[in-house]
């Protein structure tokens, strides 16, 4: 069993991903590939990414194994930022970091399982040529298992992170964290989840970052190494039965005459903090209209927005959110934070 402590200054940090983390994408659906249970849902899909992208798994599948660890720096929080973000800090990984890793993935296996493969192992030296190859195998991995999907991942990533985000906003972290069931389970101030080994993950105020994955499957995933700041990966569903936030009511309706239909999607869209271009997404507009509509609803004191190096984040203010119907929950929480998984048995 997983034990994550808190703290009541973790519960005001805690937070869920702004949306589907690609690296992790990858590394869990390379587990998803190798279950011997065979999912309908998925058949085709292995099917395909098993003959399509043959030579790419040749260097990734022994890197990630079907159970049990898997090594750190192929989820960096980069990833957070867009795959090639991610990308590029999985090739700068420090030498010594690879050779830690590699050489726990290597001593850290059943019995029953081959040795490490000799790739793997030159993973370790951290050798350009190496590295090289290991950047073109996720993205051309990347390309074959997610090609024309990534936007049906996103959205059920999206459904699942708006909705957790709406609890918490209109009944707190605990509020968000007691939905989750069946999966995890909140007896304050402890989360639980079913897990291969027995650990306890002692937060300290640095919060969790929840992330929702569509390829995490049956059980949450956390990072091997303590030391980073602290994650759970979780199976991403569309809301279900349970608590949920209230539907759409006459409220909406007021808003929409108060700000006008397309400026209240807009304001009703933000959820957390988001860049421009995501809002324009959410909301089914330009870029253009959603700076300018965010421009607007910032002079009204309903938003605030912040430059992180080339985007402008936005996040609702008490004002907004109580437009909205919600209750503040306290200042924005920090951004997002490095943290690692755990899948299987890690």
């Amino acid at each position: 069993m997983l034990r994550i402590h808190f703290t009541a200054g973790d519960l005001a940090r805690t937070r869920v991903a702004d949306g589907p983390d690609p690296l992790w994408e990858c590394v869990l659906s390379l587990h998803r590939l190798q279950e011997r249970q065979s999912d309908p849902a998925i058949a085709h899909w292995k099917k395909e990414v098993f003959r399509q992208g043959r030579d790419s798994l040749r260097l990734l599948l022994p890197l990630v194994p079907a159970r049990g660890y898997f090594p750190d720096f192929l989820t960096p929080a980069e990833s957070a930022q867009g795959f090639e973000a991610g990308l590029d800090a999985v090739l700068s990984t420090p030498q010594s970091q690879l050779h830690d890793q590699i050489g726990r993935l290597a001593t850290d296996r059943p019995p029953d399982r081959r040795p490490l493969d000799p790739w793997a192992r030159s993973v370790a030296e951290g050798a350009a040529p190496v590295l090289r190859h290991l950047g073109e195998a996720l993205r051309d991995y990347r390309q074959h298992a997610f090609g024309t999907s990534w936007q049906r991942i996103r959205a059920l990533v999206e459904a699942d992170r708006t909705w957790r985000a709406r609890t918490q906003w209109q009944g707190g972290t605990d509020a968000m964290l007691d939905a989750f069931g069946p999966w995890l389970r909140w007896r304050p101030p402890v989360l639980e989840a079913d897990y291969p080994v027995d650990q306890d993950l002692r937060l300290g105020g640095r919060g969790l970052l929840l992330i929702p994955s569509y390829f995490c499957h049956r059980t949450p995933v956390t990072l091997a190494d303590p030391s980073l700041p602290p994650t759970l990966v979780y199976p991403a569903r569309p809301p279900g039965p349970g608590p949920t936030p209230p539907p759409a009511s006459a409220t909406d309706a007021h808003l929409a005459r108060l700000l006008g239909h397309t400026r209240a999607a807009v304001l009703q869209s933000l959820g957390d903090r988001c860049t421009t271009s995501e809002l324009a997404l959410r909301a089914g507009v330009s870029i253009s209209s959603a700076s300018e509509h965010a421009a607007v609803l910032r002079g009204a004191g309903l938003i605030t927005s912040h430059r992180r190096r080339n985007c402008v984040h936005h996040s609702l203010t008490p004002v907004g959110l109580a437009l909205l119907g919600g209750r503040p929950t306290g200042p924005p929480p920090p951004p997002p934070t490095r943290s690692r998984p755990e899948c299987r048995v890690r």
